[in-house]
């Protein structure tokens, strides 16, 4: 098992997981974990686990019982367990409530059009750097794209995009499934220079309040919250809850989207044949790859996962990766085809169901639509390169040119 785990974090083991993910699942659907609790390998214990109010996510006070677990205490651990998906209820309850309906259909109506704007934009710069012959397609576009689009949401300025975006990277370390002390290092230091910036818009917001989505949630804490520093400190990990939560998976699965369609040239002259499918399309690629890969989750109470008994407070590590190619609930589920009807648990599930999944699904969508209206002719230049990471994807470079 430490083996197997450990070729996924390898040059091959990136290019492609699922061998690895297959060997695991050939052990059984619940497989001992080397550190203590349990891997998940089936579709349908990952989605009943994950829609069960008897698993918890773990909070600020599971992760103190760990002791001096350097996993669970570094400072940027302890720090993401205070935000929207690191709380149970009645917690959660109580801060979702006051996030608000970010993304519904009125919402997003008015983000599609700066979405499409941006998206035509960064395509220009594409095309004058494919001139050269070869451009990377992760640098120029997939990175760019969401941090614009929830930077000019949120009211951020553009100057600004470069140093959320690599502090984000480096932040997601915290959330990785066995980080190293370097890594964790890393996101220590991102995750300070992270709350500084938020902590200085909330101040600046409350200063100066505007139409714009954190002065919104200034004030609707200050509705429920009399401590006005009580109520500043949510609206910060909020704030940062958001902007973690729309660059990095939004940018890995846009570049898995373009890389998957690349290498299936047959697909993508079906798609641009049919442009009414690319929702479809964006949905297999959730499927077939997605952004996240582990899902961890705590026993609220003492039960049993398919027969093996399983104690409060134990974690169990939910193999989304795996769990999306089930051979039980998909049909040749390592046939990557985007006219079929794709289920998975990419945006996870039950209340912790990803509150940006409207906004993914739009940026791949109208980014994709773009592609195939642009660049018809657009392939693969190389393989790309994958950061040598297990529970969140992402592609280092992404290598295309046209003809």
């Amino acid at each position: 098992m430490v083996a197997l785990l450990s070729r996924l974090r390898t040059p091959k083991g990136q290019a492609d997981p699922f061998s690895h993910y297959a060997e695991l699942g050939s052990l059984g659907e619940v497989v001992p974990a080397p550190w203590g609790g349990y891997l998940i390998t089936s579709y349908g214990l990952c989605d009943r686990i994950l829609r069960s109010r008897d698993w918890l996510v773990p909070d600020s006070g599971w992760r103190a019982r760990q002791g001096e677990s350097r996993r669970w205490n570094a400072p940027s651990s302890r720090e993401m367990s205070r935000t929207l998906p690191g709380l149970n209820p009645p917690e959660h309850t109580r801060v979702r409530r006051t996030a608000g309906n970010m993304f519904d259909r009125s919402s997003l109506e008015d983000i599609r059009l700066s979405t499409e704007e941006i998206t035509e934009g960064l395509l220009d710069r594409f095309t004058d750097e494919l001139e050269c012959g070869e451009a990377d397609f992760g640098e120029l576009v997939s990175e760019e794209l969401p941090v614009a689009v929830i930077g000019r949401w949120l009211g951020l300025p553009v100057a600004d995009y470069p140093l959320l975006r690599e502090l984000t990277h480096d932040q997601v370390f915290a959330q990785e499934l066995l980080p190293s002390a370097s890594q964790l290092a890393l996101s220590d230091a991102a995750t300070a220079r992270l709350r500084e910036y938020f902590t200085a818009l909330v101040r600046e917001r409350r200063a100066k309040p505007g139409g714009d989505p954190v002065s919104a949630w200034i004030r609707a804490w200050d509705e429920v919250e009399p401590d006005r520093e009580a109520a500043d400190e949510a609206v910060y990990y909020l704030s940062l809850f958001v902007l973690l939560a729309a660059l990095e998976t939004t940018s890995t699965l846009l570049s898995t989207m373009v890389r998957l369609l690349l290498e299936h040239p047959r697909q993508w002259a079906w798609l641009r044949a049919h442009p009414g499918q690319v929702p479809a399309a964006v949905e297999e690629v959730l499927r077939y790859d997605a952004p996240t890969h582990v899902v961890s989750r705590v026993a609220g109470r003492d039960t049993d996962i398919a027969g093996i008994d399983v104690r409060a407070g134990q974690m169990v590590h939910l193999m989304v990766g795996a769990a999306n190619r089930d051979p039980a609930h998909h049909d040749d589920p390592e046939v990557f085809d985007i006219r079929r009807r794709a289920t998975h648990l990419s945006f996870s599930g039950g209340i912790h169901y990803c509150l940006g999944a409207p906004l993914a699904r739009l940026e791949a969508a109208t980014l994709l639509t773009a592609l195939l209206r642009r660049f018809p002719a657009l392939r693969l230049a190389r393989r790309p390169e994958w950061a040598p990471r297990v529970a969140f994807r992402r592609l280092l470079t992404l290598p295309v040119t046209t003809p």
